[in-house]
């Protein structure tokens, strides 16, 4: 980080009331999203799954393809995600209709081939499976082929062993963000971690990204052994790590370099994927590359415990950030004081990327307003 990045922090003032209420943003859905865990989706099984309020159903073919489907049969509305899968198909548990993998109705077993049948069946998404996941693409699928999957390297490398997260957080998926960017927040892991002063070294931000980079230093307290096993001596612990984290919409990555190293020590890659219709709750999948040592066999030794400690500092940012959604439910807007040039600067990143959420009456018809809210017109995918 340069000078220039660092004196780019000096020009913000707290952001217009006017402005929209990045609360009532929503992920732009155009892009692919992590819905479920591959290893969750077994051959010739359905897996029900949710972006943004609309109910999707997932299911494996016995030749081991993944289609993904509106959860809903075209016929009595029923969910096909209680369904079964034969062969190459889902057959809707209730009537028995049959859809192959893009939604075409295949077969209803009770009609004959001169009967007459719903002009198409369901709405059929992108879908796409790496690094253990399953992805869909939401939007429009005609811009499904050009849009790409975010890149990880160090995901399948012979140098690194993954440790895969999968959690529901009850908070707008900005919060998350916010949480993972800011890290002066150390204070609330000071039972973890020991006590951190975090040290800003810059920032970059464009259209689409920002990017920080701090380093660390450990002012008392109790070293932890965990982190020690993820970042050479420990995080903070007299070596010039340096972490660098960054929002490169809609995903965030996170990657800490020991002093004197020429690659980073562990990499973090994470997605918030709406769940509810109005984005108050999301499901945040992580993806923790970690290095191995040069010692055979212990990364493998120490894997329970660096997942103990990860999932503590997780507890502890999710309390957070659920405490923060909550004050945002009962206050009815933003009230947040922010006077961090970086966090201000990651809202309006969130902010011009997303799409606004329209409220609407619960019941107001069709599987993706259920819930009282839906993305805008202009942002929902041509079926």
């Amino acid at each position: 980080m340069t000078e220039t990045d660092r004196a780019s922090a000096a020009g913000h003032s707290d952001p217009d009331p006017a402005e929209a209420d990045l609360r009532r943003v929503g992920l732009h859905p155009d892009h692919w999203y992590p819905v479920a865990l591959s290893r969750n989706l077994r051959r010739e099984r359905v897996l029900a799954t949710v972006f943004a309020g609309e109910r999707i159903a997932l299911f494996r073919t016995r030749s081991g393809e993944v289609h993904a489907l509106e959860d809903r049969c075209a016929h009595r509305q029923v969910p096909l995600s209680m369904g079964a899968v034969e062969g190459e198909t889902l057959r809707c548990r209730y009537h028995a209709w049959a859809y192959r993998g893009d939604g075409r109705l295949s077969q209803i077993p009770y009609l004959g081939k001169g009967d007459r049948r719903p002009p198409r069946g369901v709405r059929g998404y992108p879908v796409r499976e790496a690094y253990g996941l399953v992805f869909v693409f939401p939007g429009d699928p005609r811009r499904a082929a050009a849009t790409p999957l975010p890149e990880l390297p160090a995901f399948g490398s012979p140098r690194y062993r993954t440790m895969t997260y999968s959690r529901t957080v009850h908070c707008h998926y900005s919060f998350m963000h916010e949480n993972l960017l800011d890290m002066n927040h150390q204070f609330l892991h000071r039972g973890v971690v020991g006590r951190l002063r975090p040290e800003l070294l810059g920032y970059r931000s464009d259209e689409r990204s920002v990017e920080a980079g701090y380093l660390f230093t450990h002012t008392g307290g109790k070293r932890s052994r965990s982190a020690g096993l993820l970042a050479s001596e420990g995080i903070g612990a007299g070596t010039a790590d340096v972490m660098t984290i960054r929002t490169e919409y809609p995903y965030q990555t996170l990657d800490l370099v020991p002093e004197n190293a020429d690659r980073p020590a562990f990499r973090l890659w994470a997605a918030y994927v709406p769940e509810d219709a109005e984005q108050r709750r999301c499901h945040a999948y992580g993806l923790l590359m970690i290095e191995k040592p040069r010692i055979p066999g212990l990364l493998r030794l120490a894997w329970p415990f660096i997942r103990r400690f990860t999932e503590r500092v997780f507890a502890e940012d999710r309390m957070a950030v659920e405490a923060e959604q909550r004050a945002w439910d009962e206050q009815g807007e933003d009230r947040n004081h922010e006077v961090f040039p970086l966090i201000l600067d990651v809202r309006e990143v969130l902010r011009a990327n997303g799409v606004p959420i329209e409220v609407r009456p619960a019941g107001c018809g069709g599987a993706s307003l259920c819930g009282g809210a839906r993305l805008s017109a202009g942002a929902q995918g041509q079926e």
